[in-house]
């Protein structure tokens, strides 16, 4: 990763606001941000480690491990909340065999939070592999969990 870090500086450049485009542009590369790369990050752009470990963590969206194969992010906003959202991911987090936040064991599924989808009419909502799932229900439900274990 140091090469790549090294060439997205000499693209970009080196200043302490190509933080957040750095982080992207690796974790678009490699999936994830792995805690190892924190100190190369950190020196390529004259940060301290804290800065950029922090950055990453109060992100949602930044990984610090690889991605299950399928990524299911289920909202968890208000709207969703007040349309059986709680329901649906306790049913998902049984139905795929993973926690909230987690991926499973065998890397064929994470489970995610995501916080508001813009669909709050038609909850509760979803991104099954980047793609809106909205209305889901038991049913609905079953239906992502098939099609995340193909």
């Amino acid at each position: 990763m140091e090469e790549f870090i090294a060439a997205w500086i000499a693209r970009h450049g080196a200043t302490r606001d190509r933080l957040l485009p750095l982080l992207h542009a690796m974790q678009e590369e490699a999936g994830h941000v792995d805690d190892a790369w924190v100190p190369g990050i950190a020196r390529a752009l004259n940060l301290s480690r804290a800065d950029v470990h922090g950055v990453i963590t109060f992100y949602h969206d930044f990984r610090r491990a690889p991605p299950g194969r399928h990524v299911v992010k289920l909202c968890r906003a208000e709207s969703c909340q007040a349309r059986g959202g709680a329901a649906i991911e306790a049913s998902a987090a049984r139905r795929l065999g993973v926690a909230m936040g987690e991926t499973r064991g065998d890397g064929q599924v994470a489970l995610e939070p995501v916080y508001c989808l813009g669909l709050c009419a038609i909850g509760p909502n979803a991104l099954v592999d980047g793609r809106p799932v909205a209305r889901i229900d038991a049913d609905m439900l079953e239906r992502i969990a098939l099609e995340v274990a193909a």
